[in-house]
C-alpha cells in the first residue's frame, strides 16, 4: 500500500475524529473540560477507557511481547481485576465523597499541601513519560511506513499528531475525550480482531487449532515458576493489582473520567465492567500475538531485526499486517492513529487539570475569573503539549526494547511515592508524616528502587525484579513516612 493511501486514511479518521469532538465540546466551559459537568453515562465511560488503558502499547507491544514471554503476561491481566475491586470498592466511594476534581486534592486534606504538590508532580512525570511514549510508538511505526520515505525527520509527524490532539481536546477537555475515546476503542479492538482473522483464513485454520499448535511450539507458556524470573506468576499477578491501583487508581487521567460519572453507583459500574472486558480484551491481544508468530514460521514471513540481527518486538503486528492485504493494513493504520490519539488526549487534559489545580490551586482562588481561568488553562495545555513533543523526540535513539516493558519500569519508579502516600493516608489512623520530609522521602525511594533493580542479579542471588518492583517501591515509602511521622487528630480511611 502506498504511503499517500496511507495519509489519506489518517486524514479521514482525523477528520471523524474532530467531527464527533465539535459536537462533544458544544456549550463548553471550565467545568465541562475539568469534570465534563459530571454527567457522562457509565457505559459510555467504560467503553472508552478500554481504548485508554489499552493505547498503542497493547495494540502493539503485547503481541510482539509474545515472542519473548509467551502468555506470561496473562498473570498481570489476572491481577489487574484484583486492583479495579480495590478501586471500586475502596478508592471510588473516597473521591465521590470529597467531591474531588483533582484526586490529589486528597493528599492536601490528609497531609497537607506539600505531600498534595508531591504526588501530582509524581503524576505529571509518570504521565508525561508513559503517554509521550504510548504516543511515540504509533508515531514510530507511521513514520517507519510512510514518513521515512518522504525523507521528513521523525519530529514533523510528532508535531502533526501533538497540534491535532490539542485542537481537538482544546475546548471540550475530558468531555470530547470520553466521546472520541468510543471511537478509538472500536478501530483498536477491530483491527486486531481483523488481523487474527485473516491468518487463520490465509493457513485454513480455526483458533482452536491454531492455538493447539502454538502451545506444541511454546508460544503459549502460560505460567513461569521460576520465583527468580520477572515473570513469576504470582509476582505477575501481584504486580497487576498495584500496577492497576497506581496506574488507575492513584492516576489523574483515569479517575478523571471514572469522576464524570453521574454518581458513585454508576462510576462502581463502570470500573467492574472495565475489568471483566480487559480480561477477554487482553486475551485476543495475546492471542494475536501467536497468531502473528505461528504465521511468520508456517508462511516463511520473515521477523523484522535489527541492525544487529535481533527480533524487534514492537515491529512484528505491523510488519505482518502490512504484508497479509490491503484490507488489513487499511484497518490497521486506523487502529495505529486510534492508538496515538488514545494514547494522549486523556492525559494531556489531565495533566492541565492537575497543574490547575494542584499548582495553581483553581478550586482556591475563588476571585479569580472564569476567564481569566480559560485563559491559564489554555496556556498550561499548550504547554504540556510542548512538553510531550520533546519526551517523543529524545526518546527515539532509546527504542530497543518491547516498549510495554520500558513503561511498566517507568511506572514502578515512578508511581510507587503515590502508592506509599495514598497507602499511609488510608489505612494508618491518627499519625501524619513531617511534611517536610515527604518529597524527601517521594525521592529517595524510587532512587533506592532504581539502583536495586539494575543490581539485583548481582547482589541477590540471580533474582531478577519484574513489575513488583512497584510494590516494593510504595512499601519503602509507606515505612518512611511511617518513621518520620506523628500523632494527629486525623484519621485514615474513613
Amino acid at each position: 500500500m502506498s504511503s499517500i493511501t496511507i495519509l489519506v486514511i489518517f486524514l479521514c479518521y482525523t477528520v471523524l475524529l474532530f467531527v464527533i469532538s465539535h459536537f462533544a465540546s458544544r456549550k463548553s466551559n471550565n467545568d465541562t473540560f475539568f469534570t465534563g459537568n459530571r454527567k457522562s453515562p457509565w457505559y459510555v465511560v467504560a467503553y472508552g477507557m478500554i481504548g485508554a488503558s489499552l493505547s498503542g502499547v497493547t495494540f502493539m507491544s503485547v503481541p510482539g511481547y509474545v515472542n519473548s514471554t509467551q502468555f506470561t503476561y496473562f498473570g498481570v491481566v489476572i491481577g489487574y481485576v484484583i486492583g479495579y475491586l480495590f478501586i471500586a470498592y475502596v478508592l471510588l466511594p473516597l473521591y465521590y465523597k470529597m467531591n474531588l476534581t483533582s484526586i490529589y486534592t486528597y493528599l492536601d486534606r490528609r497531609f497537607g499541601a506539600s505531600s498534595r504538590r508531591t504526588g501530582s508532580f509524581f503524576f505529571i512525570i509518570s504521565r508525561l513519560l508513559g503517554s509521550a511514549l504510548r504516543m511515540y510508538l504509533a508515531v514510530f511505526v507511521l513514520y517507519e511506513y510512510v514518513f521515512k520515505d518522504w525523507n521528513l525527520p521523525f519530529w514533523v509527524p510528532a508535531l502533526v499528531f501533538i497540534i491535532l490532539i490539542l485542537a481537538y481536546t482544546f475546548r471540550g477537555g475530558i468531555k470530547a475525550v470520553l466521546w472520541t475515546d468510543t471511537l478509538q476503542t472500536t478501530f483498536l479492538l477491530l483491527a486486531t480482531f481483523v488481523t487474527i482473522v485473516y491468518i487463520l483464513r490465509n493457513l485454513d485454520m480455526s483458533l482452536f487449532d491454531l492455538l493447539r499448535d502454538a502451545s506444541s511450539k511454546g508460544y503459549t507458556k502460560l505460567i513461569e515458576s521460576d520465583w527468580r524470573s520477572g515473570n513469576y506468576i504470582w509476582k505477575q499477578i501481584a504486580s497487576g493489582a498495584f500496577i492497576t491501583i497506581a496506574m488507575t487508581g492513584l492516576d489523574q487521567d483515569m479517575m478523571q473520567k471514572n469522576l464524570t460519572c453521574k454518581s458513585l453507583k454508576e462510576a462502581r459500574k463502570n470500573v467492574i465492567s472495565l475489568s471483566i472486558s480487559l480480561v477477554f480484551v487482553n486475551l485476543m491481544f495475546l492471542a494475536s500475538g501467536v497468531a502473528l508468530l505461528y504465521y511468520s514460521e508456517v508462511s516463511g514471513t520473515p521477523l523484522p531485526v535489527d541492525a544487529a540481527g535481533h527480533v524487534v518486538n514492537d515491529k512484528i503486528f505491523p510488519s505482518i499486517a502490512f504484508s497479509l492485504s490491503k484490507f488489513t493494513c487499511v484497518v490497521f493504520v486506523i487502529g495505529l492513529v486510534a492508538a496515538a490519539f488514545s494514547s494522549a488526549d486523556g492525559t494531556l487534559t489531565s495533566l492541565t487539570t492537575t497543574f490547575c489545580y494542584d499548582f495553581l490551586l483553581f478550586d482556591e482562588k475563588k476571585k479569580l475569573s472564569e476567564d481569566r481561568k480559560t485563559k491559564v488553562r489554555k496556556m498550561v495545555h499548550v504547554a504540556f503539549a510542548v512538553l510531550y513533543l520533546v519526551v517523543i523526540v529524545i526518546f527515539r535513539p532509546f527504542h530497543n526494547d518491547s516498549l510495554i516493558k520500558t513503561l511498566f519500569d517507568i511506572a514502578s519508579i515512578t508511581y510507587g511515592p503515590l502508592l506509599g502516600l495514598y497507602s499511609f493516608g488510608l489505612f494508618v489512623k491518627n499519625r501524619t508524616p513531617r511534611a517536610a520530609l515527604v518529597p524527601v522521602i517521594a525521592i529517595l525511594s524510587p532512587t533506592l528502587c532504581f539502583i536495586l533493580s539494575r543490581y539485583s542479579v548481582e547482589w541477590l542471588n540471580g533474582y531478577k525484579f519484574g513489575f513488583e518492583l512497584l510494590i516494593l517501591n510504595g512499601l519503602i515509602t509507606f515505612f518512611a513516612l511511617l518513621a518520620v511521622s506523628r500523632k494527629s487528630k486525623q484519621v485514615g480511611l474513613e
